[in-house]
């Protein structure tokens, strides 16, 4: 039985192990390599609104009186059971409907889908200077987050600040990838116009800075696929385990046998 033991834990120990080369990030970038990846690389692109999005759109004035018909009230909640009277008070956000449109107070319905952070700002300030002095609109996606699954030390969602991130960053908020994480395999699916889109990413290659899906979008998903040691590991271990239950079966019946035979 010790020597099962024995072999086991030495197979686990073969298995796994992950050769420097196959955990390595980028392996062909050098300082050369380095100035070429820059002057491929696109700026980032804005995060461009979606349907269903939640959006919290605000407008500000010299007459803060003025603006108040453009803005979505301020909402408190409170515990049905609660006699107090709330005091935090929670923003209103627009939902980007099935048409790509939000219901703007005053203004009505505006076309919103596949706009730009700064598009969407521009588009209402020019609609509100015929009726406000020196308007100013802000937004922020209140719903951009991307979700990051398989081989990473903390798979879940995670929220996009102001409805950016890089798939490095993705992640690195997800604890970074495991050593058993196919480095070369990693999977970005995105929904664009009602297609889902699939691509493939070699993390160890530097030609992931010049890929479009380099940078996330909100709602976009990443998949680490297990590499062959973990599945390799995964099926030895079963086996030994399975061995070492029928031998042990076994002895448990042979020392029966034994035992009554020597009582007889």
């Amino acid at each position: 039985m010790k020597g099962k033991i024995v072999l086991l834990m030495v197979a686990v120990l073969m298995c796994s192990c992950v050769s420097r080369k196959q955990l390595a990030y980028f392996q062909p970038v050098t300082a050369e390599s380095a100035e070429e990846i820059n002057k491929s690389m696109k700026p980032q692109p804005e995060p461009r609104v979606k349907i269903n999005d939640a959006l919290i759109i605000t407008v500000s004035a010299l007459d803060p009186e003025a603006v108040i018909p453009y803005n979505l009230p301020n909402v408190a909640y409170s515990s049905p059971t609660s006699s107090t009277i709330p005091t935090t008070a929670s923003f209103q956000y627009y939902t980007v409907d099935e048409q790509g449109d939000i219901d703007f107070p005053v203004l009505g319905k505006l076309h919103v889908v596949g706009l730009s952070q700064s598009e969407v700002i521009n588009m209402i300030e020019e609609k509100l200077k015929g009726q406000l002095v020196n308007p100013i609109v802000t937004m922020r996606f209140l719903n951009a987050k991307v979700t990051v699954l398989g081989e990473v030390r903390n798979p879940g969602t995670y929220m996009l600040n102001n409805g950016r991130m890089t798939l490095l960053e993705a992640l690195g908020a997800a604890g970074d990838l495991t050593q058993y994480a196919r480095r070369d395999n990693v999977l970005v699916m995105r929904e664009n116009n009602g297609v889902v889109e699939f691509a493939r990413l070699d993390m160890r290659s530097d030609e992931v800075f010049t890929s479009p899906y380099f940078y996330l979008q909100q709602n976009d998903v990443v998949v680490v696929d297990p590499n062959q040691a973990r599945s390799t590991s995964n099926q030895t271990i079963g086996l030994w385990l399975s061995m070492i239950g029928t031998v042990s079966s076994a002895a448990t019946v042979v020392v029966s046998v034994m035992s009554a035979a020597g009582a007889l």
